[in-house]
């Protein structure tokens, strides 16, 4: 559906037709000054509301069908009239742990923005009083409006990657606290933490090539069109957050691998322990367990059978071997 359409003039919103093709053709024909844009923002559209978007601003078929479906991965294409660029928002839940990622597809062409919202992880409409309370950027026309989403979705990534590495930080703790380490359900806790960390990478990683086109050092520096080239120190500066972005999130995919490999090394650790310390209780319960065997045999003649003091004497020697035992698996770290 249509969430906002309107006329931006000087900088300023103002009014003009309600029916944005009406909008769009007052923009193109010069009744209004030069810099005016047509601003069409969509919330999940179907196939069918967008197909009159699609008829009057000129859209690629293969972009409206990538706008349609979602699913796609942050990319820049050009055509011969528009510029389709697909930007992923996230948002995280600390107390959860997941992250969540949203889709925002922005058409940028002669006089118009047009821009496709999937999920809620989208500051779209934060975006846009922004940049209506400051006029002096919002007169560079559609290319503000697209380095104003840019920066937005980006600066949101330093804060999540913020609050990741510290999620991360109480997790490395937990696992290599004396108690918190061993719980059987600390692995499945790392497991998760790492696959929502791959998925803030797919997020991050590959706007890098789309802002390295729009800031000028993409492939052989080639200008991208419908693009203001005073805006390319804008657009490396986002740039240079990504990539800031992009080393902290392969820090943190490194850090857990790490803590993972730590905390099955512990488990690995602390099973030998068990295992050694069953070894020594079976050793010290087979001394009087044999013991006991050979004079449950009931033969008539055997070694101190009659002897007056046989059965405590036996019992002092077998609690004397497992002292011994218990000592020897002591001093060596068994027990």
């Amino acid at each position: 559906m249509i969430v906002d359409c309107a006329i931006y003039r000087d900088g300023r919103r103002t009014e003009g037709p309600e029916d944005f093709s009406d909008a769009l053709d007052e923009c193109r024909t010069g009744r209004s000054s030069g810099d005016a844009f047509v601003w069409v923002g969509l919330y999940e559209p179907t196939e069918k509301e967008f197909e009159r978007v699609t008829e009057e601003f000129g859209l690629h078929p293969l972009a409206v069908e990538d706008a349609l479906n979602a699913h796609q991965r942050p990319k820049l294409e050009v055509y011969d009239d528009s510029l389709f660029v697909v930007l992923k928002p996230v948002g995280y839940e600390p107390k959860a742990d997941i992250v969540s990622s949203g889709e925002i597809m922005v058409f940028i062409g002669d006089s118009f923005v047009v821009t496709v919202r999937h999920g809620l992880e989208a500051p779209l409409a934060a975006v846009r009083h922004r940049l209506e309370a400051e006029p002096e950027m919002l007169r560079h026309g559609p290319t503000a409006v697209l380095y104003s989403i840019a920066d937005a979705i980006v600066d949101h990534y330093v804060e999540v990657a913020d609050e990741l590495g510290t999620d991360l930080e109480e997790l490395e703790a937990e696992v290599f606290s004396p108690s918190g380490g061993g719980s059987r359900h600390t692995a499945s806790r790392i497991y998760t933490f790492k696959r929502q960390i791959l998925e803030f990478r797919r997020a991050t990683g590959p706007l890098a090539a789309p802002l390295g086109r729009l800031s000028g050092t993409g492939l052989f520096g080639a200008r991208v069109p419908f693009v203001h080239e005073k805006a390319e120190p804008f657009f490396r500066d986002v740039s240079d957050h990504l990539t800031r972005v992009n080393e902290s999130v392969e820090g943190l995919d490194r850090l857990v691998s790490d803590v993972l490999s730590a905390h099955l090394a512990q488990m690995s650790v602390r099973q030998n322990d068990d295992m050694r310390k069953i070894s020594a209780f079976a050793a010290m319960a087979a001394i009087p367990t044999m013991v006991a065997g050979i004079y449950g045999m009931n033969f008539d003649h055997m070694p101190e059978l009659r002897w007056a003091w046989s059965y405590p004497a036996l019992i002092v020697a077998m609690a004397v071997v497992e002292v011994l035992l218990y000592r020897m698996f002591k001093r060596r770290g068994w027990l």
